[in-house]
């Protein structure tokens, strides 16, 4: 035996149940779907609504110009990670230079390029909604101390049909495939009936996804009362998030409540996507531009952060749709933000 003690092992990091911490995540993750609903029904008939006026020869609304700029301005922001991460930028030089530009040469050579670009963005922005809940409530179960895969499907398809079944199902859908009206201009008829078709299908179509719907939701519940016997460990905030976003998204898309569904659901998306750059990108940005040491660095940095993405938000909300170029250009960043937003999570995965 011997005598000399041993080192004391270093105390394991103690685990919280927050991705940045409970004030910035209750202010920036959680609470915006239910903040976003209350802000949609105090501005429904006031004048920052309805009263209509022209900037820069476009008739506007305050209440769009707002959310417009919000909207674009979130899109933009995949660039801080994607071209401003330059060790993600290394790995995906090609994607990140090429891949754009041959988008954009595509949308002004052929029309078909545009209209099938215009009906994608729509589609795929519900998609990538989806997924941006899904990837903070996964997130918030390996805070728990859950493994990264146990009940990711699961989740996955809660958030598909959260997001897609009140839209399929509810006030809103006509809203959503009214952008295959496009197929008109390159004369495409089949495509272009499609709004249509699911107008006069909608009655079958809600029943079909409130059957199967309340059928996945009584097979979640279960398989998860299953997981929770074997281990699994429940995260407050995954659960709080998960069931206040679905609430607000069956309500709002589903109801429409006051005509303020595209300002409530983007709302609180573009809040939580901009506050999550933040948080994986903004000690990068304030390294490169030497805010470090300075004592208001941070907010200065921030300040740089939402300045130009906004900037870019009401430039391309204000930019006149029937100009082909700059419709172009705002098309191919928002398929750049949602193709590039799905995989550089994983490649800062692997990373750390």
């Amino acid at each position: 035996m011997s005598a000399r003690a041993e080192p004391a092992s270093p105390a394991p990091p103690a685990r919280t149940a927050y991705i940045v911490g409970p004030g910035y995540d209750w202010a920036f993750f959680l609470l915006p779907p239910l903040v976003a609903l209350a802000v949609g029904a105090l501005i429904a008939g006031t004048p920052f609504t309805d009263a209509r006026f022209r900037l820069y020869g476009e008739k506007v609304t305050w209440a769009g110009l707002f959310i417009g700029t919000l909207i674009h301005g979130h899109l933009a922001a995949v660039l801080l990670r994607s071209h401003g991460n330059a060790e993600i930028f290394r790995q995906h030089r090609l994607r990140f230079l090429a891949a754009p530009v041959a988008l954009f040469t595509a949308m002004m050579l052929s029309m078909w390029a545009v209209v099938c670009v215009t009906v994608l963005v729509v589609f795929w922005d519900v998609y990538h909604s989806a997924l941006q809940t899904f990837g903070l409530g996964r997130i918030y179960d390996t805070r728990a101390g859950n493994a990264p895969a146990l009940g990711r499907r699961l989740d996955l398809w809660l958030n598909l049909l959260l997001y897609v079944g009140p839209i399929l199902a509810g006030a809103t859908m006509l809203l959503h495939f009214q952008s295959f009206d496009a197929f008109d201009d390159v004369g495409a008829a089949l495509f272009a009936s499609v709004p249509g078709l699911m107008e006069s299908h909608h009655r079958i179509i809600r029943w079909c996804v409130i059957a199967a719907g309340t059928l996945f939701l009584v097979y979640y519940a279960l398989a998860y009362r299953s997981l929770y016997r074997r281990g699994y460990r429940v995260s407050f905030p995954k659960v709080w998030l998960f069931v206040t976003t679905g609430l607000c998204s069956i309500y709002t898309w589903g109801f429409n409540p006051w005509g303020q569904a595209f300002f409530i659901m983007n709302l609180f998306h573009a809040v939580q996507y901009l506050a999550l750059v933040w948080w994986s990108e903004g000690g990068r940005l304030r390294r490169r531009l030497r805010l470090d040491a300075r004592r208001a660095g941070k907010p200065i940095a921030v300040a740089a952060f939402l300045g130009g993405v906004l900037a870019y938000g009401v430039w391309a909300e204000l930019a006149p749709a029937e100009d082909r170029a700059l419709w172009s250009l705002t098309q191919t960043v928002a398929l750049m933000h949602f193709w590039y937003d799905g995989f550089i999570w994983s490649v800062t995965r692997k990373q750390v």
